[in-house]
């Protein structure tokens, strides 16, 4: 990707889990991306077609690179897993290195090579206090009052992003693409949420589906799948690790005794092409 010279904009499309994204190398050029520029660049039909965009941007601090995440409805996330993976798994590559440290506006995230086309990340420590996921009042996070048809008391828990999981017996009776959206914008949060349930089990398996803040329903959700870990694990409901299973595949999941939450699964390129400079106009 780096110092192409083409006088269109050089992408990369990448996938974990289904969960996709436009990557784009803003190191060596700048990029005015905007929210009408993501929202062009993510449309299914007229665009390139992705649940988010990636913008590798030069580093802040000691890191490798900073990564910047556009939701497909143009709005900016302080964090995404899946994405985080694919790019440590990018930037690996040119590199031929096996560890890669990436800064986001939700922390800085540690990745491993961890297999072919395996990425573990450190996520960081979960965040349990209302004011840090943010809510928009005082309350229990292990038990907060909202519910909505069938989904009620979720747990929530800021992976550097706002996150509401709700425990149900079975994620397939769920319709997560009516409540979805309507929970995402509670006022509640104040930053909008992720809206996950959880389906436990095992004390060592969980299924998991989430509606994305700015994206819908997506086939996997990194943070997400942190988060129902350590909603699940707060309830008494799972160990410290787990295997959890989205739409779109497994990622193996687990808070460890220093409070970090490590997520490891797969990252792979599907294509790569040219934008035209009419997209960023």
């Amino acid at each position: 990707m780096r110092g192409s010279s083409s006088p269109g904009i050089p992408f990369t499309k990448m996938q974990g889990l289904g969960n996709d994204f436009v990557v784009l190398d803003a190191r060596d050029r700048a990029l005015k991306l905007d929210g009408a520029a993501a929202r062009a660049i993510a449309d299914r039909h007229t665009g390139v077609g992705c649940d988010q965009i990636l913008v590798i941007e030069a580093p802040r601090g000691r890191a490798d690179a900073f990564l910047r995440i556009r939701n497909a409805d143009g709005s900016e996330a302080e964090a995404c897993g899946n994405g985080a993976r694919c790019v440590a798994e990018l930037l690996m590559r040119e590199e031929a290195h096996d560890h890669i440290v990436l800064e986001t506006l939700g922390g800085t995230l540690d990745a491993t090579r961890a297999g072919a086309n395996r990425i573990a990340v450190d996520m960081g420590e979960p965040r349990m206090s209302w004011r840090d996921i943010p809510l928009a009042r005082e309350c229990d996070t292990l038990h907060v009052p909202l519910a909505l048809g069938p989904l009620a008391d979720p747990v929530c828990t800021s992976m550097g992003n706002p996150h509401a999981s709700f425990i149900v017996r079975d994620v397939a009776a769920v319709d997560l693409a009516t409540l979805g959206p309507k929970l995402e914008h509670d006022p509640i949060f104040p930053a909008r949420a992720n809206i996950g349930i959880v389906e436990p089990r095992t004390r060592s398996s969980l299924r998991v589906r989430v509606w994305e803040r700015g994206d819908g329903l997506t086939l996997a959700c990194g943070t997400g799948a942190c988060a129902a870990l350590v909603a699940a694990h707060r309830r008494g409901l799972a160990g410290r690790r787990a295997e959890v299973t989205t739409d779109g595949g497994a990622l193996e999941i687990e808070w460890r005794a220093d409070n970090h939450v490590m997520m490891t699964g797969p990252a792979a390129i599907s294509f790569a092409g040219i934008l035209d400079p009419s997209l960023l106009a």
